[in-house]
């Protein structure tokens, strides 16, 4: 059986996503999938997540799908029953953490510091993301990090076309997030063909 991290390392690049209309799932997760990016992170920034995740789960059941955002256990809850592989968060709370472990569900938390590192480690974790990557050190901070933590990474936060392989160069980083393939207002105005090209350019830049 894969794992989440072998998936993960297989497709290098998660697209982190905000929907605003859960209708918008599933044209988009078709262009994902059929561009070669079979994966999407939907942030719980929205009132639409959930049945956004529903959606896309419904229709594409073999999707690599995560929960973006999430910071406390009710959206836990909420990503569960909607369907996600995993679940992601901005930042580190030992709640929401625990919370994923009893309920068996796999959690990347962010950190950017070595005492964050360290607490996530303590809880048995051995999978983060590193939040917000660029503003946080970026690739000079990363490498500090992993010269001495043995931890995956998944970095997020600035990533971009132009940085994106200095990040995947890094043994440790598994996948980067990124919202650049994915536009808010690209989505909003359902320009599907104009994302599949920048789906195709991620996909086609990875080293």
């Amino acid at each position: 059986m894969t794992t989440l991290n072998e998936k993960l390392q297989a497709l290098k690049v998660i697209p982190v996503i905000a929907i605003k209309d859960a209708d918008d799932a599933v044209p988009l997760g078709k262009v994902l999938v059929e561009n070669g990016m079979p994966c999407a992170e939907i942030t719980f920034r929205t009132p639409a997540a959930a049945q956004a995740i529903k959606n896309m789960r419904e229709a594409f059941p073999d999707m690599l799908i995560g929960a973006g955002t999430v910071l406390n256990t009710a959206t836990v809850d909420a990503a569960i029953d909607a369907g996600v592989d995993f679940v992601v968060s901005p930042g580190f709370n030992p709640t929401t953490v625990k919370y994923c472990q009893q309920r068996n569900m796999p959690i990347i938390p962010g950190i950017n510091s070595p005492s964050l590192v360290e607490q996530a480690m303590e809880m048995g974790l051995d999978t983060v993301k590193f939040f917000p990557a660029e503003p946080s050190g970026g690739v000079a901070m990363l490498k500090s990090l992993t010269a001495v933590y043995p931890v995956n990474i998944m970095p997020t936060g600035g990533v971009s076309p132009s940085n994106i392989n200095n990040y995947l160069d890094i043994d440790a980083v598994i996948a980067c997030g990124g919202t650049w393939m994915v536009p808010a207002n690209l989505v909003d105005n359902r320009e599907w063909d104009k994302i599949a090209e920048l789906v195709k350019e991620a996909v086609a830049s990875l080293a």
